[in-house]
């Protein structure tokens, strides 16, 4: 039972009853409630979303977010330029570089193969700006393993390019005596009249006759293999092994200026001519392999004469007459 409650009315001296009326009950019931609900709502955004509740430090760390967001854009548009230099570098290597130096291109597929296996940017998910570090990261990571693929080819092609130096100097490219020193071009190669039998066959090296005693020419870099009159019908003979297939023989000697073994430059002296083995007047016969072919020497003089010379040259060595050995 709730208690009843007075008041004292001056004007007739006595006491009174408070009377509540039903609907002013009501409106305080009604305040009470609504009241209630506002304050609940009201902790119930607080929970959900503090946003709407930023303190300085959450704005600085939104600041800080936005910053970042903004600093992955910029490197994204770095990682577009890093990739557009790449491309180029990439298009050099496999369509100049490696043509040139005769080696096969890196194909498309080992150049932009991805990573398999684990999830490894797991650590990156969860967040608000989740795909776009994800993204990044894989960006980066895609490019770091191509400039690795890259770095290596250009290992591969600065050492294609020593070998090409050693090639260069290796592959035969003077004549074995000097233009000077030349009487003239004897005997060329291909089918020619034997001096001794008169009878018609190949000859496969180059005659070039020049007094006893002319130095003779290592036409390039290698290592002397012979240096002796082992072969029947050569004489004293030299045989050098460039490397890379190429090898030359030095027929008819009259002395040696070099020992078996012994690494030699193109255009140092090797011995002298003279008129030994199968022989009918001093000069030189010059052959010049490649692999296991006997080749046509005239076809190496790029590095000693002019053009002019060289017409000169191959047409005596096309004449064909009697070879002097």
């Amino acid at each position: 039972m709730s208690k009843v409650k007075y008041y004292y009315d001056s004007e007739n001296l006595a006491y009174k009853r408070i009377q509540t009326r039903k609907r002013k009950k009501f409106a305080y019931v009604l305040l009470f409630l609504l009241s209630s609900a506002l304050f609940g709502f009201l902790i119930f955004l607080l929970l959900i979303n503090t946003s709407y509740f930023e303190t300085p430090k959450d704005k600085i760390q939104a600041r800080e977010i936005e910053a970042l967001a903004l600093n992955y854009k910029v490197l994204n548009k770095k990682l577009d330029l890093m990739n557009e230099v790449l491309e180029a570098i990439e298009n050099r290597d496999n369509n100049i570089y490696r043509i040139y130096f005769n080696t096969t291109p890196i194909s498309e597929e080992e150049r932009k193969a991805g990573f398999g296996g684990v999830n490894r940017y797991k650590d990156l998910q969860g967040y608000n700006n989740s795909e776009l570090m994800e993204n990044t990261t894989k960006r980066v990571d895609i490019l770091t393993k191509e400039l690795v693929i890259q770095s290596k080819s250009l290992d591969e092609i600065v050492a294609l390019a020593k070998q090409k130096e050693k090639l260069l100097a290796a592959i035969p490219a003077i004549q074995p005596v000097k233009n000077e020193d030349l009487k003239h071009m004897a005997s060329g190669y291909g089918y020619r009249s034997d001096p001794f039998t008169k009878i018609r066959k190949f000859h496969y090296g180059m005659d070039f006759t020049a007094r006893t005693g002319t130095p003779i020419y290592a036409t390039g870099d290698g290592v002397v293999y012979k240096a002796d009159a082992s072969l029947s019908g050569y004489g004293n003979h030299i045989e050098i092994n460039h490397g890379y297939g190429y090898k030359t023989l030095y027929a008819h000697l009259s002395k040696y200026k070099c020992r078996p073994g012994q690494r030699v430059k193109r255009g140092d002296i090797i011995g002298y001519v003279g008129s030994t083995g199968r022989s009918q007047a001093p000069h030189l016969h010059y052959e010049v392999f490649k692999g296991s072919e006997r080749v046509n020497p005239l076809n190496f003089y790029y590095g000693s004469i002019s053009a002019k010379e060289y017409i000169e040259i191959s047409k005596l060595a096309n004449q064909e007459n009697q070879s002097l050995d």
